[in-house]
C-alpha cells in the first residue's frame, strides 16, 4: 500500500491504477483455460487383458445363502447347523476352480449380526464372487 504525502491538496485527481478489474480479467482467463484443456490430457491408461478365445466360457456354480429371520442359514435350500460347519462349506467352494458364486438372501426381519457373521465367514475363508440379492425388500 502506498500514501501520498506531501504536496497535493484534497481535491487533486488520484493517479493510482486500479488494479481489481485486471485481476478479475486474469482469474477469468485463467478458468477458462483450465475448463477449455483436453479430457484426454487427464485420462487414466490402463493395461486390460486380453480375452483369449481359446479359453471355454464356463459360468461358474451359484451358491444361495438364505438367512431367515432368526438366525436359520440355508445352504442351497439345506439347513446348517452353526457357523463352523457354514466355515467348512466355503473352505470347500474356496477351493474350487473357477470358484463359485455367493447370493446371500437375508430376510427383512434378521437381525444385522447374523448377515455380518455370514459375511465375515466368506471373507475369512477367501470367497471372492459374493452378492446380496432380494434388497429391493428393503426399500
Amino acid at each position: 500500500m502506498s500514501m501520498t504525502v506531501g504536496t497535493g491538496g484534497e481535491n487533486d485527481p488520484m493517479i493510482e491504477m486500479n488494479t481489481t478489474p485486471l485481476i478479475d480479467v486474469m482469474l477469468v482467463l485463467l478458468i477458462m483455460i483450465i475448463v477449455t484443456l483436453p479430457i484426454m490430457t487427464h485420462a487414466v491408461k490402463l493395461d486390460m487383458p486380453r480375452p483369449d478365445p481359446n479359453t471355454p466360457d464356463v459360468q461358474p456354480e451359484l451358491i444361495e445363502i438364505m438367512i431367515d429371520y432368526d438366525g436359520t442359514i440355508l445352504w442351497n435350500g439345506t439347513p446348517v447347523p452353526n457357523l463352523d460347519t457354514l466355515e467348512r462349506y466355503f473352505k470347500a467352494e474356496a477351493a474350487k476352480v473357477p470358484q463359485p458364486q455367493v447370493a446371500i438372501r437375508p430376510d427383512a426381519r434378521v437381525k444385522y449380526d447374523y448377515v455380518v457373521q455370514v459375511l465375515a465367514s466368506a471373507q475369512r475363508n477367501s470367497i471372492e464372487k459374493m452378492g446380496l440379492i432380494g434388497n429391493e425388500q428393503f426399500e
